[in-house]
């Protein structure tokens, strides 16, 4: 695919996978660290591994499954991405995309993004669930921006506004659904950082982060929000704090992947719970 994905390549894709699914998505979901458990809950499954689909890349981070679930969730039709894609992995930025291409092809509208992240704001805690308001992209701004390179104007725009990516009115649906489930004390919002791993950061990393803006911290997510903008969908994020980062020099907290994939576990429930109210709320 040279420098990003060709229109045709991802046009073949999708026609490789609508082949073996009789599932017609409009919603897609990409399960971060530890959230794959969502994909249980899918009815009438279609589950196609990625190493079985031409062109697509291989998932290989713990915690990951590397599948994608088609099926129906809470009455709507939708895919699931069980383990996605990081620079970290050694794969171009764009590269880690191409399944968010692939579900425009298939025909879906609106992105529902999740993530597991560490938390910078000190009001935040562990456990809770952050609905990302904004974001900022550090390695686009340094010049690992996902759209760089050739556009085609068939995907979208050469010059993309990213102000409001994230759907305001999905958000609103977001705290509906954790106020009816009892979850509004651990709901928060704010402001997702990509950096881009797979290092945690430093006591100054995260201290510069935080003074940016940060109210979280993670290694995914802000690349596909911005494909899926590039392409017209709708897009909503959240990520599940599942450590805070050290900001002072006396509290050093050494997080590790394993401490990521526990929390995610431990809170698996609550926010199964939660966005499968969002999904069977949303209007597709």
């Amino acid at each position: 695919m040279g420098e990003g994905p060709s229109y045709d390549d991802i046009q073949r894709i999708s026609a490789f996978i609508l082949m073996r699914t009789e599932h017609r998505p409009k919603l897609g979901i990409v399960c971060g660290s530890g959230l794959g458990g969502l994909g249980e809950l899918v009815e009438d499954a279609n589950v196609i591994p990625y190493n079985e689909i031409p062109m697509f890349p291989a998932s290989t981070v713990p915690g990951h499954m590397g599948k994608l679930v088609f099926g129906i969730l809470k009455g709507k039709t939708v895919v699931l991405m069980r383990g996605r894609f990081h620079n970290y992995e050694g794969y171009p930025m764009w590269k880690t995309t191409i399944p968010i291409r692939v579900m425009k092809a298939l025909g879906v509208q609106t992105l529902f993004l999740t993530n597991a992240a560490g938390g910078l704001n000190p009001n935040f805690n562990v456990g809770d669930i952050m609905i990302i308001r904004d974001h900022i992209d550090l390695p686009g701004l340094t010049g690992e921006c996902v759209l760089r390179g050739a556009n085609d104007e068939r995907f979208g725009p050469r010059f993309l506004a990213t102000v409001d990516t994230y759907d305001r009115e999905l958000s609103e649906l977001a705290k509906s659904a954790a106020t009816e489930l009892g979850l509004h004390e651990i709901l928060r919002e704010g402001t997702y950082i990509m950096i881009g791993g797979p290092t945690f950061e430093t006591v100054a990393e995260s201290k510069l982060l935080r003074n940016f803006g940060g109210d979280a911290v993670g290694m995914s997510t802000v690349a596909e929000s911005i494909v899926g903008r590039h392409m017209g969908m709708r897009v909503f994020g959240m990520s599940l704090i599942t450590d805070m980062c050290s900001l002072s020099y006396d509290e050093k907290k050494c997080t590790t992947h394993q401490d990521v994939l526990a929390i995610g576990e431990k809170r698996a429930g609550d926010l199964q719970k939660l966005a499968s109210l969002i999904v069977e709320k949303m209007t597709l």
